[in-house]
Order: C-alpha cells, then structure tokens, then sequence
C-alpha cells in the first residue's frame, strides 16, 4: 500500500522542520595530506543531516560517493550564494572552498567516499559511509 500524496506532503513537512543535525568533513588538510577528516561517517535513515564540507588545503577536492547520494533524498547543497537542489553525484571544492549538503539517508547500506582526482584515491583520500 502506498502513501497518499497528502501523507507524504505531511511527512516531508514534517522532516523540514526536523533540525538537521551537523557533521563536519575536511577534504585534504592545511598540511595538503590526500585524506578525508573524518573518514568514516555513520548516518541513521529519516533523520535531517547538514554535511558541511570544507577544504582547507592548497589544492582542489572531490567529495564522491555516488551509491550514497542514490541512497539519500538531498534537500539542497548551499556554496556561497548559490542552493542547488535535486539529485547530487559528487561535489568539487577547490582550495579554502567550503559547501553545505542537506540531506536525508533512505537506505541503509555501506558507500564508498573517494576523491576522484588522479593520484588521490590511491594515496589514501578514500572513507567509508554508513546508513544504520
């Protein structure tokens, strides 16, 4: 059986208004380290998350994880004054750029966090996402 569309417009209301609780990931380091800060994040499903990236290193990042972003209903990202809203894949920031990404996990699973520039992944700026 289905949800009435009045059923989910209540339910999705309702998640807005939720606060999104806060989680902070550096990609790479003010020392240009090839790692995530942290590496590995654990979200509970229909709980509101602001992921808020940022890349404190001298050159630019890639957050990937396309298996949890098809695992997850992404309200918005907001980058200076920009909000994008819709499906998001993967996220560049370059260097002293930072992006929040307003989300909720749906499926419950473990994804694959990678930054896809040659060289990267292989030198370690891999982690790994969990949905409870």
């Amino acid at each position: 059986m289905g949800v009435s569309p009045a059923t989910a417009e209540n339910l999705s209301n309702n998640l807005l208004k939720q606060p999104a609780i806060e989680i902070t990931v550096s990609l790479g380091n003010s020392s240009n380290e090839l790692k995530f800060e942290p590496n590995h994040l654990e979200f509970i499903p229909g709980n509101r998350y602001n992921l808020k990236l940022n890349n404190p290193s001298s050159q630019k990042h890639y957050f990937t994880a396309k298996d949890f972003a098809d695992a997850i209903w992404t309200q918005k990202v907001e980058a200076g004054n920009v909000e994008i809203k819709g499906n998001i894949h993967e996220l560049e920031l370059k260097p002293g750029a930072a992006a929040e990404w307003v989300f909720v996990p749906m499926k419950p699973g473990k994804y694959i966090l990678r930054c896809t520039i040659a060289g990267h992944t292989e030198a370690g700026m891999t982690g790994e996402i969990v949905i409870r």
